[in-house]
């Protein structure tokens, strides 16, 4: 299901170390609900055509000495800094250190807008305030399945409930490598190459053993047998075995499942007793890594056949 996102302000400023200029209003209930950010050079020179209002303001050296000319004029300040403060923007962030005038203020505190310090450079913390929204108002969704770090991979195991998800993460932890999430496995899309995966709070580092119940991961096996999140690199999805289904034997074809519009190289795994999911799951991973590195073990022993056949 895609969730919407969004962030206080209260968050920013504690986050990104800022200093609150006017502390009575309550950044609690401001939200910010866009990643991009705008500096308001065109909004205080009075073009207004396409300003982004639910967008972050950043001002910097340029944008103040500007404010500062204008605040000479007591009528043209009052009308710029109305219209500019007076459209539903989130907040106001000055770089560098940089102090508002009494003015801005004054208008500020009017239709309740703060107005922040941030002692970075302007450039230094656009970049920071960009990555940070990126993260945090990612598109997301939470599928059913279970997330685990094996070998610097990340694997998204995936099936019907009871196929043994949760058992094979278990055995994976046991032989060293690290959980995610299990049950539910909360996915940000940070890029359109990037997809992360994280565990809902209330049931991090747990996990369900139909029979035994739930086993605290962090606790039995230590904090090394854990991660809070991971990139999603590969999606195994588990299926009982169905002795009529031509399973792929080769893999010389990719195959792929999307999420938030990504997509992720996957495998199907059919299950049946005797097969050790956790060593399936392993090699998997390690395929995977030679594959991103240019290696095909398919495609090789492809070419070493045809070539004896053309011998």
């Amino acid at each position: 299901m895609d969730k919407e996102h969004k962030v206080s302000v209260y968050d920013l400023v504690k986050e990104l170390n800022l200093i609150e200029l006017l502390p009575e209003i309550n950044t609690r209930e401001i939200y910010i609900t866009q990643a991009e950010i705008n500096r308001p050079a065109l909004q205080l020179a009075g073009f207004y055509d396409h300003f982004a209002t639910n967008r972050v303001q950043i001002v910097g050296k340029a944008e103040s000495l500007f404010i500062e000319e204008v605040e000479k004029d007591i009528v043209a300040a009052e009308t710029i800094f109305e219209k500019f403060i007076g459209a539903g923007i989130p907040c106001i962030v000055f770089c560098r250190n940089l102090q508002p005038g009494e003015r801005i203020l004054k208008t500020a505190r009017k239709y309740k807008v703060p107005i922040l310090i941030s002692k970075d450079a302007t450039s230094e913390f656009m970049a920071e305030v960009i990555r940070w929204l990126g993260v945090v108002l990612a598109p997301s969704i939470s599928i059913h399945g279970v997330l685990v770090d094996v070998f610097g991979e990340g694997i998204l195991i995936t099936g019907e409930s009871g196929i043994g998800k949760s058992e094979a993460a278990l055995e994976l932890i046991r032989r060293g490598h690290r959980l995610v999430s299990d049950d539910v496995v909360e996915i940000k899309r940070i890029s359109k190459k990037t997809l992360i995966g994280t565990s809902p709070e209330v049931t991090r580092f747990f996990i369900e053993l139909r029979g035994i119940g739930i086993i605290d991961v962090k606790n039995l096996y230590g904090v090394e047998s854990v991660k809070m999140e991971q990139e999603i690199d590969l999606v195994i999805q588990l299926e009982d075995w169905n002795k009529e289904t031509d399973y792929d034997r080769l893999g010389l074809e990719e195959k792929y499942v999307e999420y938030l519009g990504n997509k992720v190289a996957a495998h199907t795994l059919p299950i049946r007793p005797g097969r050790n999911l956790a060593i399936i799951v392993e090699a998997a991973a390690i395929n995977h890594r030679q594959k991103k590195m240019g290696y095909n073990a398919a495609e090789a022993l492809y070419k070493r056949v045809t070539g004896q056949m053309e011998d």
